[in-house]
């Protein structure tokens, strides 16, 4: 099985996400989105797999994320894009479909 997962290494659910897909066997493609982050276009591809709402992916802890409450999904979607913080890890990506795993066990629904 292939899985894709969007890390932050400093991150301690995105590590647990990771390690729980390596006993699982996966072929780990990692992206530091912190380094690389999506475009809003490939967000909102994975939001729209994931059924969520680019909000419901938003970092609301981020102080920077505190304009976009009320913002339009374009909006949230562009900000993401572009200050890749206010991005919520892991998002996780298998054949199967897209989770955020948090809580980690949500990854189980894809794997």
């Amino acid at each position: 099985m292939k899985a894709t997962i969007y890390h932050n290494p400093r991150c301690s659910k995105s590590r647990a996400a990771l390690a729980l897909l390596a006993e699982a066997g996966a072929d780990i493609t990692i992206v530091a989105y912190l380094e690389h982050p999506p475009a809003a276009a490939e967000l909102a591809r994975l939001y729209a797999r994931a059924g969520i709402a680019p909000r419901d992916g938003l970092r609301l802890a981020e102080p920077s994320a505190k304009p976009l409450r009320d913002a339009d999904d374009a909006a949230v979607l562009a900000a993401m894009a572009a200050d890749p913080i206010l991005i919520e890890r892991p998002l996780v990506e298998t054949a199967k479909g897209v989770v955020l795993a948090r809580p980690t066990d949500r990854l189980h629904d894809i794997l």
